[in-house]
């Protein structure tokens, strides 16, 4: 299963001092399914509708570069239509 994996890829690459990691099968009654919300102390990132296997590596990918240049980089461009304002 791509979340279970993605939990056990998170903690192998060391990104859990650094980069919070938070899963739910959806938000606001399912109105935006397969959620994963990335916490970096300077920002958050909500990305939803995370279906395949491809979109949780290239998400652990990126954390692991974020790490690397202590920051949040910009996303890669596949999940960048996966974004979306919880609160909005």
């Amino acid at each position: 299963m791509p979340v279970e994996w993605l939990k056990t890829e998170w903690r192998r690459r060391g990104l859990l001092k650094n980069i919070q990691l938070s899963i739910c099968g959806c938000l606001r009654r399912c109105d935006v399914p397969n959620v994963v919300k990335i916490d970096a102390p300077q920002e958050s990132v909500w990305l939803g509708k995370i279906e395949r296997f491809d979109q949780y590596r290239d998400i652990a990918d990126w954390a692991e570069r974020s790490k690397a240049a202590g920051r949040l980089l910009p996303l890669p461009k596949d999940l960048e239509t996966h974004t979306f304002d919880p609160f909005r």
